[in-house]
């Protein structure tokens, strides 16, 4: 891409074995925490091949933390992939991340879902050019008043905090978890959620989503990976070769 980038981000699950023991969750199995980190060495090998100027970016997801968190599986996330959320700044825009496991399950681990609430509070920037937040559960799907199920927050807890965020000056959030992309607005905040790279289960395949900043508003497309990957070398030997 020219321009690169400014950063890439992965909006959770990050790896697909769970971080608990066998006895904390009927989807695991002996031996699935030492196939966590061999997905986890993975995942770091395949990502140093990212250029150094595109930043990494990490959201935390239901696969990542564990559907319902505990401390324990809390501290798994941080020692692999850092803060849970936090925000920072490109080109005058602030972006938030956001750990939505706080919101899906808010009783799991009250006390962070309390930090994290206290942190959302100072959300809010004059000065920001667009306010962005990234999350790995949707509020919602494709629109703010649909039922609740496996892929959206609870309608209730869904409602308040979109009126909270939009107040707060967001207007664009970018989201995972569904596998397939979909979406919809909260007045005039646009929630954008983005199927997956690894496995999509719904009429797009495979691939990423490219964000525009521009003076007025922000654009996105998404481009699947065969469309956007030359393939017609890829038996050749390009050691010698000066292309990156």
């Amino acid at each position: 891409m020219n321009p690169k980038p400014k950063f890439f981000v992965v909006c959770g699950d990050m790896l697909d074995a769970f971080p608990y023991t066998v006895s904390q969750n009927s989807r695991e199995f002996p031996g699935a925490l030492e196939l966590r980190e061999k997905q986890y060495q993975d995942f770091v090998q395949v990502f140093k091949e990212l250029v150094s100027d595109v930043k990494l970016v990490c959201v935390c997801g239901n696969h990542d933390i564990g559907d319902t968190p505990t401390k324990e599986t809390l501290q798994v996330y941080k020692r692999q992939f850092g803060q849970d959320y936090f925000s920072f700044w490109a080109g005058g825009v602030k972006f938030v991340v956001l750990n939505s496991q706080y919101i899906y399950v808010p009783d799991a681990i009250p006390e962070e879902t309390e930090r994290q609430m206290q942190f959302m509070d100072g959300i809010a920037d004059p000065k920001a050019k667009f306010i962005v937040l990234f999350m790995h559960i949707p509020l919602f799907v494709e629109e703010p008043e649909e039922e609740d199920f496996y892929f959206n927050v609870p309608k209730e807890r869904r409602l308040q905090l979109l009126e909270k965020f939009y107040t707060a000056g967001v207007r664009y959030i970018f989201c995972g978890h569904y596998h397939r992309n979909a979406g919809g607005r909260y007045k005039k905040l646009e929630l954008v959620v983005t199927s997956a790279i690894g496995a999509p289960l719904g009429d797009n395949p495979s691939g990423y989503r490219i964000v525009n900043v521009g003076e007025d508003e922000i654009s996105h497309n998404y481009v699947t990976i065969r469309d956007s990957t030359d393939f017609s070398n890829s038996n050749e030997d390009t050691s010698n070769s000066n292309e990156s």
